[in-house]
């Protein structure tokens, strides 16, 4: 073939556009149906690794979409694919990246990954789309999906300190960012037995908790649990703005209701609407949130009878948003608590308290969990403590 052949040259830029349009759904059933999505939305698609991508939107040359923007979309018939799945996505917003899971056999796994350009948009197709009927009688299951960095170990020796679990763990995995630890309520020189260690990203979690399951590495000579941590929830920042309630932890036992109301009306005498504790934290409540940022910031990291406390923002949970999460790690769904729900990213003590499913939270170590409020909470006290954290101790 020469420069100077156009019927050659026609035939070759033909065969390179074919090959671009068609690029990672050559050979698959629906070759034809997913060209012609191509062709109209301008997107891209390519295989790799198991799976399917479609996107970015064409001209796309900014950052990708913020933590937030991506929903977890589940129960897909394995004989659905992009060219149905994108109109149905798509009626609520712009499509950053569709990820469909793929068997080697050429059909879909059952699950996806849609990642929008804005938060609102993920949240509208949660709100939309769970329960979409793609097929008759074949609704899909859409919630929020968690870019999780945090792990939960369990078994560490409980006279270690934050920074000697900090050095331990990052000699035997890459990308650690921090250590969170909590005080035992009893002891506060000793810890609960477990940490949550944050990595860097998703990935780098994912290659520690491989490398740290039971049996291949131990910690201090112990043996280790390890799984994923629950996932922070993520709140509006409008609704933030309107919390005017504190959670407080790492109270000292024996610091009484009281005494938290006295220390935390100091600035605003009758600012405190009411108090409630449990072991060693509680949630304190506002009649403004003036005094109760004002609080915050005059009280967290100080002492409070010898303990120096964490004082943070309560984050109000969206039932509906937590049962769906739940109900797609085949947790039960439903909260039985009916007030108003407020969270700590980490505690799941919190959520024990307003009564959401206490063998749902950090998967099989929840008996880490069972096992310190067994230590800890005696018959002489346990009649106080709501119902659903005495149960725990029968």
């Amino acid at each position: 073939m020469t420069a100077e052949d156009p019927t050659s040259s026609s035939t070759m830029s033909n065969n390179a556009a074919s090959s671009k349009t068609s690029g990672g759904v050559a050979g698959a059933p629906n070759e034809a149906a997913l060209v012609a999505l191509m062709d109209r939305t301008g997107y891209t698609m390519v295989q790799e690794n198991g799976q399917r991508k479609y996107g970015p939107p064409p001209g796309w040359n900014g950052a990708s979409p913020p933590r937030g923007c991506e929903i977890f979309v589940g129960k897909i018939p394995r004989d659905v694919y992009e060219d149905e799945l994108v109109p149905v996505f798509e009626s609520v917003g712009r499509i950053y990246e569709m990820r469909l899971m793929m068997d080697f056999d050429g059909k879909n796994r059952g699950y996806a990954f849609v990642m929008y350009t804005e938060k609102h948009e993920a949240k509208r197709a949660v709100r939309e789309l769970n329960n979409y009927e793609v097929r008759p009688g074949r609704l899909l299951g859409v919630c929020s999906s968690v870019d999780n960095c945090r792990l939960f170990i369990g078994g560490i020796p409980k006279t270690k300190k934050r920074e000697e679990i900090l050095e331990e763990v990052s000699k035997v995995t890459e990308g650690v960012l921090d250590v969170i630890v909590y005080a035992s309520a009893a002891d506060k020189m000793k810890n609960r037995g477990f940490a949550f260690v944050e990595y860097e990203s998703h990935r780098a979690a994912a290659m520690a908790r491989r490398k740290l399951m039971p049996g291949r590495i131990q910690l201090w000579g112990h043996q280790i649990a390890v799984d994923w941590a629950e996932p922070e929830i993520d709140v509006d920042e409008d609704v933030m703005e309107t919390v005017k309630i504190l959670y407080v932890r790492n109270l000292m036992m024996e610091t009484s209701e009281e005494t938290i109301r006295q220390v935390f009306s100091q600035w605003n005498p009758g600012c405190v609407e009411r108090v409630k504790k449990i072991r060693d934290y509680a949630f304190v409540h506002f009649n403004s949130r003036d005094d109760a940022v004002l609080a915050m910031d005059h009280l967290n990291g100080t002492e409070v009878e010898g303990s120096c406390i964490e004082v943070t923002l309560a984050k109000p949970v969206d039932k509906e948003q937590y049962s769906r999460q739940k109900a797609s790690k085949g947790a039960p769904a439903t909260p039985e608590a009916t007030q108003q729900s407020y969270v700590y990213q980490c505690d799941p003590y919190t959520l024990a308290y307003y009564g959401y499913p206490y063998n749902t939270l950090i998967g099989p170590n929840r008996d880490y969990f069972v096992k310190d409020i067994n230590d800890l909470i005696f018959d002489d006290n346990a009649t106080h403590l709501p119902k659903v954290l005495r149960s725990l101790t029968r």
